[in-house]
């Protein structure tokens, strides 16, 4: 059984969200529409002023995120969104600490 353990030498490594051979594009940018909107929800943090737009895009991310996260079909989309989430969660809290949604 140690093929199982370690791929084919044929076979190389792909980076992926479609791990069961299926297309999902609407799940996919979900997924992927939401590590951008945590990201850059977290990232507008650490700009003076950036309260706002980390605000609104943490709220954005954080409901997109649940919304993927609920219609999502594999393992890697269901990561990339809990990474989105989290962030989103963060870069919000950490808006609305430093002013809020209005400037």
């Amino acid at each position: 059984m140690p093929h199982l353990l370690q791929p084919a030498q044929n076979e190389r490594f792909r980076l992926t969200l479609n791990t069961d051979g299926r297309t999902h594009p609407v799940e996919n940018i979900l997924a992927v529409s939401t590590l951008i909107c945590g990201l850059v929800s977290f990232v507008g943090t650490f700009f003076p002023g950036g309260h706002v737009v980390s605000s609104w895009f943490g709220t954005l991310g954080f409901g997109l995120g649940l919304y993927s996260q609920y219609i999502s079909a594999t393992t890697p989309q269901r990561s990339l969104n809990i990474i989105g989430i989290v962030a989103s969660f963060v870069g919000v809290a950490l808006g609305i600490a430093r002013g809020g949604f209005l400037p």
